[in-house]
């Protein structure tokens, strides 16, 4: 008997969305028009459905008054704010193709964004903490030859523009809906560039309504649902998983600041009685360290989700037992795949919360591959993940070379992830193919020796990563952060910890004690800094 091969399908019985954003958001509006939609808790500003519909008409509307037609791109480069959303929506009502910038990319970063995608508008904040956007701006405006208008949200440029929609009327706005498809690019995110430029992964209403409602579905949002999103917007992570999950459920958006901060987000989960936070695991090991955690009320909290880099078992066992999300949900995926392929489930086990990312998503298929010969390899072997279905990119803007790299010629996104299949069908993720260390012809995952280190009374958080050896060809090293009442840690002290638990050949040779690791802005530790600073702390 053949062993069962790693591969899998998700549930068909909720169909798919076949409707523009505009088209869902409006039904949503005639459901729960009077709910709160929106809240920012910084600024004290609130919307109901109906209110923010209107916005985002008038928005729309002057959108088209500035010669934004369908497909035009216009670029969005702000920290969350209610203008992010607005302006999300308000192009995808007049199939605009929304551009996200990264709130941390200088001028040079802005100026490849902005001259890849074409876009004809940007719009902006003026500063952001230390940044100042609008003198980045002015730098490269000149080098962006299809850079027509810049509005900057919070002055008259803001005022002008939706003065101009308004007075315009919905005569231009009903028209342009009536030319717009489900399969039509509404949104180009780019992917971290920790090689060469970032790619657009172009992503269509289809793509990312679809994922953003099955989300909801399997956290079993309603209207009576409140999410905090501290995760940026400018991130499918935010605007798809968070903004899109709530309004194709009738669900309120709480944006607890304009970039994370600790406090202020366990402070809107209590102030907006949230029943839902989200975050990357750094995030949630941030909330869990604030000193006066048992001073904020977290009892309306029954889900939320967490997602963008594997979760260490003990933090995800104390956002439930701690934080009393007991509900809350693991999501894996990648921008390229808008962005989320497998979730764990409400009812699934605490051992399958911690240790997997959950089973497929409706209406995709997965499979775990041999990276050498791209056969589907039997359950409970490593591989790469490899995903199919409505959430897979159209494709990345205007590099059809690049595209062919990431899908196959059967659509097939190739993740880059390894991972191994149960023979239930959950999934976990053991590592990067790029970051998997060969130490004298092993090969090393380094998750799972992190794994290992958080059981380490005195280690906080910690990473592993391959360092070059003349002997061996890589050898391992970890960076480690401890808790603020921990000795001080040697790297004898780290061997001895591991000797006799783990294998010999996985036990790390040097120890990094750091206060913090290099992030993105999604709160993603970033290995390869990691790799590149250890060898000049080597030497």
């Amino acid at each position: 008997m053949s062993p069962q091969l790693s591969s899998s399908s998700g549930p068909t019985d909720t169909p798919l969305l076949d409707e523009t954003i505009g088209q869902n958001f409006d039904r949503t509006v005639e459901r729960v028009g009077s709910s709160d939609a929106l809240v920012d808790v910084p600024s004290g500003r609130r919307w109901t459905y109906a209110e923010l519909q209107a916005d985002v008409n008038v928005v729309a509307a002057g959108l088209i008054t500035r010669g934004i037609g369908h497909g035009d791109r216009v670029a969005i480069w702000a920290p969350n704010c209610p203008e992010w959303t607005i302006t999300q929506y308000a192009t995808a009502k007049i199939g605009a193709v929304l551009v996200t910038v990264n709130p941390a990319y200088r001028a040079h970063e802005l100026q490849y964004v902005l001259d890849q995608s074409g876009a004809s508008m940007l719009v902006a904040v003026r500063a952001h903490a230390t940044s100042d956007y609008a003198g980045m701006i002015d730098t490269v405006r000149g080098e962006c030859p299809t850079l027509q208008n810049v509005v900057y949200i919070g002055t008259s440029d803001w005022e002008d523009l939706t003065e101009a929609g308004a007075a315009a009327g919905r005569d231009a706005l009903i028209e342009r809906a009536g030319h717009l498809a489900p399969d039509d690019a509404i949104n180009i995110q780019y992917t971290s560039g920790t090689t060469g430029f970032p790619k657009g992964a172009t992503l269509s209403h289809r793509n990312i309504l679809n994922n953003g409602f099955f989300v909801g579905e399997l956290c079993h949002y309603t209207d009576a649902d409140s999410v905090c999103i501290p995760v940026p917007f400018y991130h499918c992570f935010g605007m798809v998983m968070g903004n899109l999950a709530c309004t194709s459920h009738g669900s309120t958006m709480v944006i607890p600041g304009p970039s994370f901060s600790p406090a202020a987000t366990l402070a809107a989960v209590a102030s907006e009685r949230c029943t839902s936070l989200y975050g990357v695991p750094t995030m949630f090991i941030a909330e869990l360290a604030v000193p006066e955690l048992d001073s904020y009320d977290l009892s309306s909290l029954r889900t939320g989700i967490m997602a963008g880099s594997p979760c260490p078992t003990e933090v995800m066992k104390q956002v439930i037992d701690i934080m009393g999300m007991a509900e809350v949900s693991i999501c894996y995926g990648m921008t390229e795949t808008s962005p989320v392929s497998l979730q764990t489930r409400s009812d699934d086990s605490i051992e399958q919360r911690v240790s997997t990312v959950g089973r497929v998503g409706p209406h995709l298929e997965v499979k775990i591959v041999d990276p050498v010969t791209g056969e589907t390899v039997p359950r409970g072997e490593p591989g790469e993940l490899c995903t199919l279905g409505y959430s897979v990119m159209l494709g990345y803007w205007d590099d059809p070379e690049k595209t062919a790299e990431a899908l196959d010629a059967d659509k097939w996104m190739h993740t880059g992830d390894i991972g191994t299949m149960d023979d239930d069908g959950y999934v976990a993720i053991t590592g990067r193919i790029k970051d998997m260390v060969i130490r004298g012809g092993e090969n090393i995952y380094p998750r799972e020796i992190e794994e290992f280190l958080y059981s380490h009374p005195d280690i906080l958080d910690a990473q592993v990563i391959g360092v070059p050896d003349e002997k061996y060809g890589e050898e391992l090293m970890a960076c480690v952060r401890l808790r603020d009442d921990a000795p001080v840690m040697t790297v004898d002290d780290l061997r001895e910890f591991c000797d006799g638990r783990i294998a010999r050949y996985k036990i790390p040779r040097y120890l990094r004690v750091m206060d913090a690791f290099p992030m993105t802005v999604t709160g993603k530790i970033r290995k390869i800094d990691l790799r590149r600073d250890a060898e000049e702390f080597l030497a």
